[in-house]
């Protein structure tokens, strides 16, 4: 039986090697000798409409957005600030920067539109995550806020978002000066947002989605007190020319439309609507428990040359009551936010109006604990008095420099003895104060940083910040540096910030040198017995800021030594 299992073995594998055999000794034609086809006109297949008709069968999910306005991811994992009102940097201070400019504008939007808001530092939320949020709520319009430093960071999320369909839109201090070249810049960006954006975002989405006749009383009141508002509706046709504050794309052309007017009554704008907000999640030091901002007014009558108030406000001045910020107060309370920082271009510029809150503070039994801006020329002793007493336990105080000089210089206004007196006074009457310094304004010698930093070290104060000049774009000082040649060469939007490096290159002062001496400045002051005291106080004043305070403690020493925190 072996003998015949072998045979028939040896049988299938002489068979196999007679077909391979058989297979080899066969010819096959080369396909390659013939001729190629003829050169003729190109007919690429195009997919474009299947695929958009997919797009646009796709069906929504239930909490899809119209739109969603945000303060976009981190450029590099840090805490940065971005506002309406001011300037981008990153926070040395590790303090996350309330969004109330975004939730201002959810406020105007929310009755008609569904409005998502996305603070993407205060939430924590990176750009992998952002992406998911994009793909899940699926806004049609699309509103970020841009910053000099954070420019193309900014830009990356308008792309993605018009990548996904959206309309896309830009506000802030950066774009307002300089919105045809941003547009030109950014080709996925549809629209930029000058000036002020709260009624205009509102104009713009109301005229493109046909909703004008559904504006709510409150909402068209402020329309109504426009000088010579008109509807962008003619003969049933949207003219997009007509919308004010608005640059956008007219086919292949940028086209910037006539600026909008200013809010003339704050009052009647509604409360912000904090409740979209991540509102625990915003801190400050020193304090136990998350903050926010109420703001308090829009604009500043002082001529600083650096300021971007000269951007946002011009000289304007303009003032909510204080009953309409007792009613935020009262909303914030409700909301479980007991530590508000009064937020405005000058907290301090109707005394009137100050101890109006002061007193209705104290009148409804307010437990809150407040801070505040201030110059040193708009309080009195009664004034910090009466503010102490209604909560207040921190004002910040824009010092700038300890050379008269430089303060004449760039119109600050003030001198060194109103300094000394209005810091003494604050500190008489309980409450603590914050300094600003800026290290490089035109005509700064070392002689002068050096007056500024023993100033400073003079001074009745708990925390002191030293910031390098940066020449904002619509800034006088902007315009005095291009005039003069003071940029370094090669300069870049992303460089122009407070902390992180200098685009000034003076002849007689480097950037090199001036980052040096930002540094220095610090160190001399923080590290001595009296700020060393008040840091360890932050550290062990309670568990819950002990994290914080370390952190902050952590990034200065990097920032010293030169390292990314």
């Amino acid at each position: 039986m072996p003998d015949a299992v072998s045979t028939i073995v040896c049988y299938l594998r002489d068979a196999s090697v007679r077909n391979h055999s058989d297979q080899a000794r066969k010819t096959y034609r080369n396909l390659g000798t013939g001729k190629l086809p003829v050169v003729g006109s190109a007919n690429f297949p195009s997919a474009d409409a299947v695929v958009r008709e997919s797009i646009s069968r796709q069906q929504r999910p239930a909490d899809a957005v119209d739109i969603m306005l945000v303060n976009p991811p981190s450029p590099d994992g840090g805490i940065w600030i971005r506002s309406q009102h001011r300037v981008g940097r990153r926070s040395r201070e590790n303090m996350v920067w309330p969004q109330v400019s975004l939730a201002q504008m959810a406020a105007i939007l929310k009755d008609q539109y569904r409005v998502k808001v996305v603070d993407c530092i205060g939430s924590k939320v990176g750009w992998k995550e952002f992406t998911d949020l994009l793909d899940h709520y699926q806004p049609r319009y699309y509103l970020t806020q841009v910053t000099a430093p954070t420019l193309e960071n900014d830009m990356y999320g308008a792309f993605l978002a018009k990548n996904r369909g959206a309309v896309t839109m830009a506000f802030g201090t950066h774009v307002t000066p300089i919105p045809m070249e941003t547009m030109r810049g950014f080709i996925t960006l549809d629209y930029v947002l000058f000036g002020e954006p709260d009624l205009t975002i509102r104009d713009v989405l109301d005229h493109l989605d046909g909703h004008i006749e559904n504006r709510p009383p409150g909402i068209q009141a402020m329309f109504d007190k426009e000088p010579d508002y008109s509807l962008a509706m003619v003969d049933g046709r949207l003219d997009l020319h007509r919308i004010r504050g608005i640059a956008w794309r007219d086919g292949s052309q940028i086209v910037k439309n006539p600026p909008r007017p200013f809010i003339a009554d704050l009052d009647d704008l509604p409360i912000p609507a904090h409740e979209l907000l991540p509102l625990h999640s915003y801190k400050i030091p020193m304090i136990k428990g998350p903050f926010t901002f109420i703001v308090t007014e829009r604009g500043c009558p002082a001529g600083c040359n650096f300021c971007i108030k000269h951007v946002s406000y011009q000289g304007t001045v303009r003032l909510r009551s204080a009953e309409k910020i007792i009613d935020e107060i009262i909303v914030l309370e409700q909301l479980g936010i007991h530590n508000i920082h009064m937020y405005a271009d000058l907290f301090t510029v109707s005394r009137d109006q100050v101890i109006a809150l002061c007193r209705g503070i104290l009148a409804h039994g307010l437990k809150i604990r407040w801070t505040c801006n201030s110059r040193v020329d708009y309080v009195d002793q009664e004034m910090l008095e009466l503010m102490a007493k209604s909560g207040c336990w921190y004002i910040s105080w824009g010092i700038e420099s300890g050379s008269e000089e430089i303060l004449r210089g760039v119109h600050k206004g003030i001198t060194l003895d109103r300094v000394r007196e209005a810091l003494t006074l604050s500190r008489q009457a309980g409450i603590h104060n914050w300094g600003y310094f800026i290290i490089g304004l035109p005509g700064e010698t070392e002689e002068t940083i050096r007056q500024t930093i023993d100033f400073a070290k003079s001074l009745p104060l708990d925390i002191a910040l030293f910031h390098i000049a940066a020449p904002h774009p619509g800034t006088p000082l902007f315009f005095d540096v291009v005039k003069h040649g003071w940029f370094r060469q090669g300069t870049r939007w992303e460089q122009v910030d407070m902390d992180k490096e200098t685009v000034l290159d003076y002849p007689d002062l480097s950037a090199d040198q001036l980052m040096y001496w930002q540094k220095r400045a610090w160190r001399e002051w923080a590290l001595r017995p009296g700020p060393a005291l008040t840091y360890l106080k932050m550290l062990l004043a309670d568990p819950s800021t002990f994290i914080n305070a370390l952190n902050i403690g952590i990034q200065h020493l990097a920032w010293q030594i030169g390292r990314k925190s």
